[in-house]
């Protein structure tokens, strides 16, 4: 993976999480992204929580972190006003000069994210998301220029939104090849003469873009280019699913009746309660997974055919439900479902950035205690 250039501003952490979760992957009633901070701000340590409370704002204020990745946002709709009584965390995080990013559903879909993390951990193999989602729609940009205007048409190219795939940055194809053009009367080519035939070395350079940020790319690509009217190709492309999307689903390691499953669960989520519906000796095979409160996906675990459904809480409808159906189901807890993919994006975050501090929140756990 590309490592970004150091030192690091709440603009380029801000940039690689987004590389890892890309903001439209997350559900539409969600707010996920910068939701407080100056993107110039310069920061050397990142804290990761689930939770921004007011005792995870002051753990990250006294470590002197410049910047807090919440999963959950603090702020989810418009709001009128940003004042201590009305958002009193929101408020905290800007009085203390604290930079607050979200993820949330963004995270969810993406591989590697929340879900991912969580199938992994329950031991499920080749998991494959249960309610599948398209990538942003993407196009292919060509463009032909001089060997001495590659860095900076693809630069120009790449931070304009071009040159994205998956987890990865910056990425580009060119072959060389020979190009011919006759200038009419009145044009200014930069090699040659007007009403003459020239041969010039070019290369075709080819990026994926977003279509949403395709006339940004191609303007950026005009001002950097050197050629009066450079050639510019763009081809639509297919909406693939690459892993995207909501839960996921696939095999367990090994066979094993619903009291071992629950066993494990509770061993590697490092959660002493959980929920359970179902009976103890059944064996189980097939385990589909969501990350959070995922009872409205209910139905696709059932349509695939799972035998058991880890999530973090249901209502009590959807648990009924689930039983009435023979679907086996473990509840432990809603953050608790989400807090162990904060390890594996601490330690991504680490490889992208190494001039940053990562950390975990100490005082970040679920509120609801099982007495």
């Amino acid at each position: 993976m590309p490592k970004l250039k150091t030192p690091c501003t709440v603009g380029s952490i801000c940039k690689a999480l987004e590389t890892l979760a890309p903001a439209h992957l997350a559900e539409e009633w969600d707010n996920v992204g910068l939701l407080v901070g100056d993107a110039a701000k310069p920061v050397r340590k990142l804290m990761l929580t689930i939770d921004l409370t007011g005792r995870v704002l002051v753990e990250a204020a006294r470590g002197r972190c410049e910047m807090v990745m919440a999963y959950h946002p603090i702020i989810f709709k418009p709001i009128g006003r940003c004042t201590a009584q009305a958002t009193p965390i929101a408020y905290a995080a800007v009085r203390r000069d604290i930079a607050v990013y979200s993820m949330h559903t963004a995270l969810d879909a993406a591989p590697g994210g929340t879900n991912d993390v969580l199938a992994s951990a329950i031991g499920i193999l080749n998991p494959q998301p249960l309610e599948p989602k398209p990538d942003e729609a993407q196009c292919k940009v060509v463009v032909f220029t001089p060997p001495s205007d590659l860095l900076a048409v693809s630069k120009a190219a790449f931070d304009a939104g071009a040159g994205r795939i998956g987890n990865y940055g910056e990425c580009s194809f060119y072959t060389r090849g020979e190009g011919t053009f006759r200038g009419a009367p009145g044009s200014n080519p930069s090699v040659g003469k007007p009403g003459q035939l020239e041969h010039a070395q070019e290369l075709r350079l080819e990026l994926v873009a977003p279509k949403a940020k395709l006339r940004d790319v191609i303007k950026a690509i005009r001002k950097s280019h050197s050629y009066e009217t450079p050639a510019i190709d763009v081809y639509p492309t297919e909406q693939l699913y690459g892993g995207l999307g909501t839960g996921r689903i696939g095999l367990l390691a090994k066979a094993m009746n619903l009291q071992t499953l629950i066993a494990h669960v509770k061993s590697v989520l490092g959660v002493p309660h959980v929920l359970s519906v179902g009976q103890r000796r059944r064996r189980l095979r097939r385990a589909a997974c969501c990350a959070g409160s995922c009872g409205r996906i209910i139905g696709s675990a059932l349509a695939q055919r799972a035998d058991v459904y880890i999530t973090g809480e249901l209502r009590h409808h959807d648990a009924v439900d689930a039983a009435e159906k023979g679907l086996a189901v473990i509840c432990v807890g809603h953050s608790n479902s989400e807090r162990l993919t904060l390890r594996s994006l601490a330690t991504r975050l680490r490889g992208m950035l190494p001039g940053l501090t990562v950390t975990l929140a100490l005082n970040d756990r679920d509120p609801f205690e099982i007495l």
